[in-house]
């Protein structure tokens, strides 16, 4: 019973995360409707999304000692101590490139105001580094906890923070217009642009 309760808390608080992020990554739309207000609501949606994230997390955990009778192992054959190391060699990066992309985007992270400008630092070589940084966090922490059901869940956080990057371009050309769209053409989405000889001005 317990295994159940948690599966299905882990299952709202996913498509609570995904709803509630999607939601505060609108203000632009948001303040057409409702004015400068919509700002501060959008803060308290990714509030509400970093709450229900934490839940999941908790879930993750609780399903070590509760896992669902699914007739999967409750381990990977290969073993606790290389499913650390696998986890490590895929955390490491991306929990630098996730904590860059909060480091370089500021307040903002947690906060959308309106009037900040374009980012800078990592984010002049692509343009959601927090999403390339964190999606592949839940499959480490699935790996950390040797589940391969975990693992197998964890695959579901990619199309969601791909769905969170082109909602929050939608919203952001609102709020930028031009200025964005123009770094949407010089900036790679989830990885860097490779530039020609030519574009880097000819040189060798």
């Amino acid at each position: 019973m317990i295994a159940w309760i948690n599966f299905i808390i882990l299952a709202l608080a996913t498509i609570g995360t995904a709803v509630f992020y999607i939601k505060s990554v609108g203000p632009a739309a948001l303040a057409e409707k409702i004015g400068p207000d919509a700002y501060p609501k959008c803060a308290r949606y990714r509030l509400i999304a970093a709450i229900l994230m934490t839940v999941t997390l908790v879930n993750y955990v609780i399903y070590l000692f509760y896992p669902l009778p699914l007739g999967l192992p409750l381990q990977f054959g290969w073993g606790w101590p290389l499913s650390i190391a696998m986890g490590l060699i895929i955390g490491l990066p991306a929990t630098y490139i996730f904590f860059r992309g909060m480091k370089d985007a500021g307040e903002e992270t947690m906060q959308p105001k309106q009037e900040h400008t374009l980012y800078g630092g990592i984010y002049q070589k692509i343009r959601h580094p927090q999403a390339v940084g964190e999606s592949p966090l839940w499959l480490v922490f699935a790996l950390l906890l040797n589940s391969p059901f975990l693992a197998i869940f964890s695959l579901v956080w990619f199309p969601i923070y791909y769905w969170f990057c082109l909602a929050e371009e939608k919203d952001l050309v609102l709020r930028y217009g031009q200025s964005y769209r123009n770094y949407q053409q010089q900036t790679g989405f989830l990885f860097p642009h490779v530039r020609s000889t030519e574009d880097q001005g000819g040189r060798a």
